[in-house]
């Protein structure tokens, strides 16, 4: 059984800070880890390897630093590695994040599996998982919180926002997980040395993929990042209501109407 994981560094949350004059994020301080749910993906992967065999492929899009992250999922026991960097990838939305990944997929070539977590720390949209199958016409199931093989068919238990369902699928497939499915492994010492010895991490740059780069990053983005900012929380002068309980409630009630709250 093939199965390729995609997996994503993000920017540690309390390094980030941001130019006030130009809205933009300021990455290069930040440090990088590997996405939280990502990593979910991974256990899921190797759970699904050590019962039923094969090879687990981990791709991920990024600057150089990246692969940090890829070496992390080797050490946990993923079999091979591939980096997409180049600066045509720089600027991508999911849309172009997720032709980008499933070109590269397309060239390892088409998995039984391709695992996701559901979302990314850093956007948080859920959508690239949904996109790549789009992009490759596979089925999908997202938010799975279980996952089993029966013959040659998936199934798979997915949340929903109030229980969950049961679904079957055929492979090829693409599938997301919910962090909740497992909790992800610890390495040894030993496993992460080997990983940074003795494992070598694939890159591919655009030339790599040999599809057009109008669809590769900002040129293949049609959703635009224009303005990050922090929200400003502005606090209003408290008033205090004078007398008792009763009358104090009444004519709490009487702003609340001349504001139009009820």
């Amino acid at each position: 059984m093939d199965i390729v994981v995609c997996i994503k560094q993000v920017p540690e949350a309390s390094d980030i800070s941001w130019d006030n004059e130009t809205g933009s994020l300021i990455r290069e301080s930040a440090s990088g880890i590997l996405n939280p749910n990502d990593k979910n993906a991974v256990e899921a992967a190797l759970g699904l390897k050590e019962k039923h065999g094969g090879i687990i492929t981990a791709v991920s899009m990024g600057p150089e630093q990246a692969e940090e992250s890829l070496r992390e999922v080797l050490s946990m026991g993923v079999d091979r590695a591939v980096l997409l960097s180049d600066k045509k990838f720089a600027g991508a939305d999911t849309l172009a994040t997720a032709y980008t990944l499933g070109q590269s997929i397309k060239k390892i070539g088409v998995p039984d599996i391709i695992l996701c977590g559901k979302e990314s720390a850093d956007g948080m949209t859920a959508h690239v998982g949904p996109q790549i199958a789009e992009f490759m016409n596979m089925p999908q199931i997202t938010c799975a919180i279980e996952i089993e093989i029966k013959d040659s068919f998936i199934r798979a238990k997915q949340k929903l926002d109030n229980g969950y369902r049961v679904l079957e699928s055929p492979m090829p497939l693409v599938i997301t997980v919910e962090r909740e499915i497992n909790q992800p492994r610890m390495t040894s010492m030993e496993l992460i040395l080997e990983a940074y010895s003795n494992k070598e991490v694939i890159i591919w740059n655009a030339e790599d993929l040999e599809f057009s780069v109008e669809l590769f990053g900002l040129k293949g983005s049609p959703t635009k990042t224009v303005k990050v900012y922090k929200q400003k929380v502005t606090r209003g002068k408290v008033k205090i209501l004078p007398g008792n309980t009763e009358s104090a409630a009444m004519e709490f009630v009487e702003i609340l109407k001349e504001k139009s709250l009820i």
